[in-house]
């Protein structure tokens, strides 16, 4: 092996090795302080636990309506992600295939708008919109994710759907399939790789959310997710920082297991998606 390789991958290996620490290191802390008391996790933070002691996983769930908020975690993120997979893709197939017409593309370019935009821009006039709409609740929530995903989507999706074989669509209209069959039976199946793509990726960001239900739903704790439900535990809690740390950690657990199963067909996508442009 020549010196200039060999010295690349010591590089390489010294700087895998700093961001494997940095990324396992909050969340060793995060694992190994929730099974401990406070007084424990005071005298040495950094050490294991001298037992498993699941006191403060018992007294989360069974406290502090934190059921509650995980619920409305979940039913957001579901309720959102499935007319995302709705709408996206049936806005990026009409674009797609009427591409070539002067209207389609404008809207195109104005979905596309929204990439260029930055968020905090559009949080004082969202803010007010929907205060005037009376829409300060998970509903409106749910409405601001359909369209601030649609940007990213379609501009995902259209790519990938004009570049789809048109043949395989003609094909299925000699068949007999007017254009919502050919959607339905074919399109979706050819596009489901970039679909599964899409519906992780936001649930992933509508899980862990945080500034848009600060907006929208402060205004009542029951309308609270997990992310302002663990904003607002230092003050229901004081410092009590090992249930902070539990809440964290069970808040993680359900999108870390959404994301490892789901893993491959974002690879799958985006592969595919790279090829296919």
């Amino acid at each position: 092996m020549k010196r200039e390789n060999l010295v690349w991958h010591i590089l390489r290996d010294i700087l895998l090795a700093c961001g494997f620490i940095l990324i396992l290191a909050p969340m060793y802390l995060v694992i190994v302080n929730s099974f401990k008391s406070l007084e424990e996790a005071g005298r040495d933070f950094f050490a294991l636990p001298s037992s498993l002691n699941f006191n403060n996983y018992t007294e989360l769930v069974s406290k502090n309506s934190y059921w509650s908020y995980a619920w409305n975690s979940t039913y957001i993120s579901v309720i959102s992600m499935s007319l995302v997979a709705m709408v996206v893709p049936a806005v990026s197939y009409a674009i797609a295939r009427n591409y070539h017409k002067t209207y389609y593309k404008a809207v195109y370019f104005y979905i596309l708008i929204g990439l260029f935009v930055p968020g905090q821009v559009i949080m004082l006039p969202i803010t007010k919109h929907m205060t005037a709409l009376k829409m300060l609740n998970p509903a409106g929530l749910i409405l601001l994710y359909i369209t601030l995903s649609l940007t990213r989507g379609v501009f995902l999706f259209v790519n990938y759907i004009r570049a789809l074989p048109i043949e395989i669509e003609e094909a299925a209209r000699i068949d007999g399939c007017n254009t919502i069959q050919v959607y339905t039976k074919v399109v979706l199946f050819l596009i489901g790789p970039m679909l599964a793509t899409l519906v992780i990726m936001d649930v992933l960001w509508f899980w862990n959310d945080f500034m848009l239900p600060l907006l929208m739903l402060s205004k009542s704790p029951d309308y609270w997710t997990l992310p302002l439900f663990q904003y607002n535990f230092k003050t229901q809690y004081s410092f009590n920082y090992t249930m902070a740390f539990t809440a964290y950690l069970l808040s993680m657990l359900p999108i870390i297991v959404i994301y490892c199963a789901g893993q491959k067909y974002i690879i799958q996508g985006l592969t595919a998606g790279a090829v296919k442009g």
